[in-house]
């Protein structure tokens, strides 16, 4: 089971701090993943974004959650760096050896352009099957943002 990177681009309609206020919040993660998962958050994290995470160590564990209700997988998150507008988090669960997601949103003129950088070494699964599910669901991320925020024209 090899290591795979997905990317994935979107440029939107609002401004970057706007998707990024969205963004940056499990809520708004939550939101980007329904209605295929949804992440569980402990208390202690609730209602706090990016900036409130101490960089470099676990934050908390997160219960996956398929369609929202079936447990498949535990997910251990840690924020590596957060800048003005993106991260890098450098995770690992039972199912994912390594899970590196790297979020920038860049403004353009009239928007902001979204990108998604997925690095992903699964445990258990092939890479082939594990990088078809996470194409598809980063790519349903970025329809659920596309519609939220707009196509830039």
């Amino acid at each position: 089971m090899s290591e795979f990177t997905v990317e994935i681009q979107s440029v939107l309609r609002a401004d970057a701090s706007e998707v990024w206020g969205h963004a940056s919040t499990m809520e708004g993660v939550n939101a980007e993943l329904m209605p295929w998962i949804r992440m569980t958050v402990p208390p202690s994290a609730r209602g706090k974004n990016l900036a409130d995470v101490e960089v470099g160590r676990e934050a908390f564990a997160s219960v996956l959650l398929l369609l929202g209700l079936l447990p498949f997988d535990l997910h251990h998150l840690k924020v590596e760096r957060v800048l003005e507008r993106g991260f890098d988090e450098e995770s690992w669960s039972w199912m994912q050896r390594r899970w590196r997601h790297e979020r920038r949103i860049e403004p353009v003129d009239g928007g902001c352009i979204v990108t998604d950088r997925l690095t992903v070494a699964p445990r258990l699964a092939p890479s082939f099957l594990v990088r078809a599910i996470v194409q598809r669901l980063f790519a349903s991320r970025h329809r659920y943002l596309r519609r939220r925020f707009g196509v830039h024209p």
